[in-house]
């Protein structure tokens, strides 16, 4: 398939760049369109007040790459209308792998990621969005060191992509034009060759309390909570398939919102 890859953690990723060097290795044409930094938790943001810059960059990945000075929703949208030629019209778009999970309601309606993906199927496009699990630990350890993961977490990695490019293989083909709806997909710690595809529902997380208190100058900080999961026990979720060690795959289907 001919493939529009972005994701929120910017065009410098090494999880977007193993993850483009998957999509290739299983043939599929591809197109990088990616932030020029780091864009989480800004759901499907779009930069509407300041101009957004956008231009060809060559990050070595072996397919026409784009820097985008906003959002994945931005990314996605000028790529589209934009910066692809006309000889490469994508017939999916891809988000991710992104650094941390997006598994249930409280992150998945904040994901840059996931929101990456949903501006492909607000165009038509079959869609699908990846993100890696991982502990409070790994992910301060990977931000102090630049964003490069250490042996263990690479090799992690690098399953999780092929997982992932057989994944967007077998359901973007599947999946009918002008659906609405994302596949998302999340990556246990660790992701395993053999570890099992589990169809999972959002977890019903509630995640109060995301700022720290006034500071001196009277400004808030971020502070990361996984949040409270008020599932009913026995519901499949997303997050009870990465406890298990399982692939989690919701498929998010936003006709459905009014029902």
């Amino acid at each position: 398939m001919r493939l529009l890859l972005t994701n929120d953690d910017g065009i410098d990723s090494i999880f977007l760049h193993e993850l483009a060097r998957a999509l290739l290795a299983a043939g599929h044409e591809l197109a990088v369109v990616a932030p020029a930094s780091e864009q989480s938790w800004v759901g499907a943001a779009k930069s509407r007040h300041r101009p957004v810059p956008a231009g060809p960059a060559d990050r070595g990945l072996g397919c026409p790459t784009w820097i985008v000075g906003g959002t994945p929703s931005d990314c996605v949208n000028i790529a589209l209308a934009h910066l692809l030629p006309k000889t490469f019209r994508p017939e999916g778009v891809v988000s991710g792998i992104n650094m941390g999970l997006n598994a249930s309601l409280g992150f998945i309606l904040a994901s840059g990621t996931v929101s990456g993906a949903w501006e492909g199927a607000l165009h038509g496009l079959p869609a699908i969005a990846f993100s890696q699990d991982m502990t409070a630990g790994i992910y301060e350890r990977l931000k102090a060191d630049g964003d490069r993961p250490d042996e263990a977490l690479h090799a992690i990695l690098k399953i999780s992509a092929a997982h992932a490019a057989r994944l967007a293989t077998g359901l973007l083909p599947a999946t009918p034009p002008q659906r609405f709806l994302v596949h998302n997909v999340n990556f246990p710690l660790p992701c395993r060759a053999d570890s099992p595809v589990r169809r999972t529902v959002p977890a019903q997380v509630v995640v109060p309390g995301l700022f720290s208190p006034a500071a001196d100058d009277g400004t808030h900080q971020l502070v990361f909570r996984l949040g409270e999961d008020l599932s009913p026990a026995g519901l499949a979720t997303d997050r009870a398939a990465l406890a298990a060690g399982c692939i989690s795959h919701t498929v998010l289907d936003y006709t459905k919102l009014g029902a």
